[in-house]
């Protein structure tokens, strides 16, 4: 063989890749990469929060004398609902888990049972967060009296306020309303799009794409997205409603 022939095998076997140093798919690799830079977004927004309740801490609000509705009950449960919500979450993350590992035993059966109660525990988190957002916007019956700024007369002035909204609170500070919808939305939307991937993923296990396939990597690249969003939930959860 010829010196030039060895140095393009040489140059072909350089350039070829090869097999992952850690074992993992492209995919799981680029997913991680995902969760790392949107684990970044979410340390800044939940930074931000603790800097300006340390700001001004003897007028915040404290989330156990906003966030105190349960459906059904007429009276206040601090935290109740809300508490409720995380349990749902978390079990649907145990549901997640049980599909992945049937899915390493390629048993169809039991990878739609588990992906199908992963979906209905996500579809419930999104409209129990949209039940709280309702409640935090309407307020109470009583409203609070708050300064409001006019634009007509350019002066602040006093009024009562009934719910809160990215520019009045009646619960306090606004910025502490604009933290609630920005951190909370912007987690809810992760939550919805997991539960729109899963519904898609759910109909390709029942048409047996991954059967096909011969494994269910695509469930466990789903499910790494899943646990991040209840792992993100957990410190929303304790950094803005237990803190």
């Amino acid at each position: 063989m010829s010196s030039h022939a060895v140095a393009e095998n040489d140059s072909e076997s350089a350039w070829s890749g090869g097999k992952s140093p850690f074992g993992v798919s492209y995919g799981k690799i680029f997913m991680w990469f995902f969760l790392v830079s949107d684990a970044l977004t979410f340390s800044g927004l939940l930074c931000a929060y603790g800097f300006m309740r340390h700001k001004h801490p003897e007028v915040w609000p404290n989330p156990g004398d906003v966030f105190t509705h349960f459906p059904f009950y007429d009276g206040h449960i601090p935290l109740a609902y809300v508490g409720l919500m995380t349990l749902i979450l978390i079990m649907s993350s145990v549901t997640m888990v049980l599909a992945v590992e049937a899915g390493h035993r390629n048993d169809k059966k039991s990878v739609t049972i588990w992906m199908l109660l992963t979906i209905i525990g996500g579809a419930m988190f999104v409209g129990s967060q949209a039940w709280e957002w309702y409640h935090f916007i309407v307020g109470t019956d009583h409203g609070a009296i708050r300064s409001v700024f006019d634009s007509e007369s350019g002066k602040w002035v006093e009024q009562t306020v009934y719910g809160a909204n990215m520019t009045v609170n009646e619960y306090g500070l606004p910025v502490f309303a604009n933290f609630f919808f920005f951190i909370t939305g912007f987690h809810g939307f992760h939550v919805f799009s997991g539960v729109v991937i899963n519904i898609i993923i759910f109909i390709n296990v029942i048409r047996g794409t991954y059967e096909k396939r011969g494994h269910y990597e695509m469930v466990e690249k789903t499910g790494l997205y899943w646990h991040f969003v209840d792992l993100v939930w957990v410190f929303v959860f304790t950094f803005f409603y237990l803190l």
